[in-house]
């Protein structure tokens, strides 16, 4: 089963049906989402999510509203009620307390939420079907210190969240305690993950870097030699030269404890910096002979 379908699971499963209050405001949320549309005296809300459909149809049951009908089109489950069974309840979110505002958050969520595996990238997203809504709930999100973006969406409103950190935050706000346990131990494998991934690629580069360091400065020893120019070369030099010769994957430290007096890795580089430069002095006047 994948996250996004064990979060609806979990919030399907929720039990504060008998607070009503928590039930209207949550009920509320659904009646917002975008999976839900208004024709002439009808209220349709459409889902995919079995978990969606049956928490939707308890919340109606809960609130007395018996009069709906479920139906199935295709993958599709439809509930049908007429308008006048919701004509009480106040869509006014500018006085709510804390809990009547994360219990209106979870039902827009459980009415047409979405996230992605967390385990590739993270992306949580609330459809909301009016711009007046869109506002409220990212009003509330910003109050209850949840960060979130909002974009128009296909005519409707789409809010969104992209970082780690808030998702989590929203998920506690929602009341979805397994999953944000779940939720973080995914966050962390992927810091751990990452973290690796950069040292090794950091590795791999100073591994190519010494590689190539070493290869172009056997290159030039190797001119030197050809050219007799070697002979002329100051003894430290000479030494250091057969010392890289014999040991292309020595670093610098280990080529300098090699030597008959140790030097630094510093005095090392300038050394094979000098060979290397004559070999291309070297190289140049071949070229202008020729």
């Amino acid at each position: 089963m994948s996250f996004s379908t064990e979060l609806k699971e979990e919030l399907s499963k929720i039990e504060n049906l008998p607070n009503k209050d928590a039930v209207k405001f949550e009920l509320i949320g659904y009646l917002i989402s975008s999976n839900v549309s208004e024709f002439k005296n009808k209220i349709k809300y459409k889902t995919e999510n079995e978990y969606n459909i049956n928490r939707f149809s308890k919340l109606l049951s809960n609130l007395g509203i018996e009069n709906f009908n479920i139906s199935l089109k295709g993958k599709l489950f439809i509930i049908t009620l007429n308008k006048k069974e919701i004509e009480n309840i106040k869509f006014d979110f500018k006085e709510l307390s804390q809990d009547e505002q994360k219990w209106l958050i979870r039902g827009a969520y459980m009415g047409a939420g979405s996230i992605n595996n967390p385990e590739k990238k993270y992306h949580l997203e609330l459809g909301i079907r009016k711009k007046e809504y869109a506002d409220d709930v990212h009003a509330i999100l910003e109050k209850l210190d949840v960060k979130s973006s909002m974009i128009i969406k296909r005519n409707e409103y789409a809010i969104y969240i992209k970082d780690g950190e808030e998702i989590s935050k929203f998920l506690a706000l929602i009341s979805a305690n397994r999953s944000v346990i779940k939720f973080e131990e995914i966050r962390v494998q992927r810091y751990m993950n990452n973290k690796i991934n950069r040292i090794v690629n950091c590795e791999t580069a100073n591994m190519n870097k010494t590689i190539n360091a070493s290869i172009e400065q056997i290159e030039a020893i190797r001119k030197l030699k050809k050219s007799n120019k070697f002979k002329t070369l100051d003894e430290p030099l000479k030494e250091i030269a057969e010392i890289r010769l014999k040991n292309p994957n020595a670093s610098l430290i280990e080529i300098g404890k090699m030597l008959k007096e140790p030097i630094g890795k510093s005095g090392v580089n300038y050394r094979l910096k000098k060979l290397v430069e004559l070999g291309k002095e070297e190289e140049t006047k071949c070229k202008i002979k020729k």
